[in-house]
């Protein structure tokens, strides 16, 4: 199977993920009706995988694998080396925090003509089977190349594994004696100007409830001018006031506002989203972090110096550095790496 073959599966299985009703996609009519049922009980295995996230998740994944953006992707490395004379098992540790969060690392393994050894999360362990039963259906080669795992991980020549802070110490540690890509805890910030349209903050809104906050790629802290009202902000959201409805938001939201009142902590509160002033990063669920600011020069510096630990920087001014437009923190571009550590590069040295 060669990198053209490689190619043409992964966007067939975007089609299909884009459009599942389509006439000529007949054939996939047991994975398409099984994929439906997932959407439907997905609630049933994890209680935050919500039929809407994870609709959100398979069109994110189903817009990326369009073949342009696959072969302007492959196109940015030399093209030669996807084409591997002795393929490399890379064993791969999936998070759970969101659906198919995994899914960069499964397709970065196969696109550079590696084998994959996967272990999943128990938290999302239902959803990337199931778009494997389809992959190997358009491309049957991908069986040989594609195992998972629930026991311990053996037989494999490299590493990407994806956890906590404390977890990634563990990872260090035990696979110190394999190349590896070891991924810890980030988070990502807003900067504000004043000057967004409700429309911006409402698409900042986006970025900070889609998966109710739990992606490296959800807001958690956001930088404001010191003249900023955080009244303007709040009627911009208030269209995801329905997210108090789930239950797991709900008591976090409640058990925040609990501890911020019975410690008299100062913070602001619409009924389903909590700011409060903090220098930190990585706020609770139900809570964004904010600090305010008078120059973008101290901002810049300040994000600058916790580049290790910030994921992506939403703002519509063109002053802050490496800046992504609201609302498009969960729709990453192939070649735009978690933690910035290019995953095809590391996979075609091996």
């Amino acid at each position: 199977m060669n990198l053209a073959n490689r190619v043409s599966a992964f966007a067939k299985l975007g089609e299909i993920l884009n459009n599942p009703d389509l006439e000529n996609f007949r054939s996939f009519v047991s994975e398409i009706g099984q994929l439906r049922d997932l959407l439907i009980n997905c609630q049933n295995y994890n209680p935050w995988f919500t039929t809407d996230n994870v609709k959100s998740a398979l069109w994110a994944i189903g817009q990326s694998l369009n073949r342009k953006k696959i072969e302007k992707w492959i196109n940015f490395y030399k093209v030669d080396e996807f084409e591997r004379q002795k393929r490399r098992t890379v064993a791969v540790v999936m998070a759970g925090n969101i659906p198919l969060v995994g899914f960069h690392d499964f397709i970065s393994v196969l696109i550079s003509g590696n084998n994959i050894l996967i272990k999943l999360s128990a938290d999302d362990n239902k959803l990337l089977p199931l778009l494997y039963k389809m992959l190997i259906k358009i491309e049957p080669e991908f069986k040989s190349r594609i195992h998972f795992t629930d026991g311990k991980l053996e037989n494999f020549d490299a590493i990407i594994a994806t956890g906590s802070n404390n977890t990634s110490r563990y990872f260090e540690y035990y696979f110190e004696q394999y190349p590896h890509i070891i991924r810890k805890n980030r988070n990502s910030v807003a900067v504000l100007n004043g000057n967004e349209t409700n429309e911006d903050l409402y698409n900042l809104g986006n970025d900070i409830f889609r998966y109710f906050g739990l992606g490296c790629r959800n807001i958690s802290k956001i930088y404001i001018p010191q003249d900023f009202t955080v009244d303007r902000f709040y009627e911009s959201i208030k269209d995801f006031v329905d997210v108090i409805n789930h239950t797991k938001y709900r008591n976090n939201y409640e058990y925040n506002r609990a501890i911020y009142l019975v410690n008299k902590t100062v913070h602001f509160d619409n009924g389903f989203l909590i700011l409060k002033e903090d220098k930190g990063l990585s706020s609770p669920i139900s809570v964004i972090y904010f600090e305010r600011y008078e120059d973008f020069r101290h901002v810049n510096q300040t994000l600058q110096n916790l580049k290790d630990q910030v994921q992506c920087i939403v703002s519509v001014d063109d002053k802050i550095h490496n800046r992504i437009a609201p609302g498009s923190t969960q729709q990453p571009q192939l070649w735009e790496y978690a933690d910035g550590v290019d995953t095809v590069k590391f996979l075609l040295s091996i």
